[in-house]
């Protein structure tokens, strides 16, 4: 009678030396490493968004009309916070809403322009010198005369502001739509970025 062999007991296959556990690890921080990515993208978005929205926000020069200061071409970062929680003085610059019944052609959305009267203010010019409250406004900005159209007997209404560019025979502005109101205020501008060798605060 033939003996039957004794069989080898199963053995189980040996796993991998941890070959599915790292790619299990790698998948793992791969897929940490694109949520962290998309998160720091959203938050950066969010965060562009409010400084545009509540902060500051970029500007570019289209005309003459503040000419020398600013010239055609400059780039400009305006702050919104100083309009909200600062005060507005006679010599800043603003960017404000156009008005709607913009006079002189131009088919634009914003304007920049500098403040020469302030809520209450009585204005009016002779010759090239602006007066208000029947004092000569010392205009201590750069600016170009002569002052080309003048100013009658304008007195500011509340919460609004007379603007006039720097250039200012070449400037479409207070004198021809009226005053602005506080409430089109974009923003106060403190900075010019281009061209580089202008980079200054204003």
């Amino acid at each position: 009678m033939l003996e039957e062999t004794p069989t080898e007991p199963f053995a189980a296959p040996l796993p991998e030396s941890g070959g599915g556990g790292a790619s299990a690890r790698r998948m793992k921080h791969r897929r940490r490493v694109v949520a962290e990515w998309i998160i720091i993208v959203i938050a950066a978005v969010l965060v562009s968004f409010l400084m545009r929205t509540y902060v500051v926000q970029t500007f570019y020069i289209p005309s003459a009309s503040m000419e020398p200061t600013l010239q055609i071409g400059d780039r400009i970062i305006v702050s919104k916070l100083s309009v909200d929680f600062g005060t507005i003085h006679q010599g800043d610059i603003l960017v404000f809403k156009a008005p709607p019944a913009e006079h002189c052609g131009e088919v634009v959305t914003d304007l920049v322009k500098r403040v020469i009267g302030l809520p209450g203010d009585h204005l009016t010019s002779k010759g090239n010198t602006i007066y208000d409250n029947g004092l000569a406004v010392k205009e201590t900005w750069t600016h170009s005369e002569p002052l080309g159209t003048s100013i009658g007997n304008v007195i500011v209404p509340p919460n609004a502001y007379f603007m006039m560019g720097d250039n200012h025979a070449d400037s479409c502005d207070s004198r021809m739509w009226g005053s602005v109101p506080k409430a089109d205020v974009i923003g106060k501008v403190f900075l010019r970025i281009w061209p580089v060798s202008r980079i200054g605060f204003l």
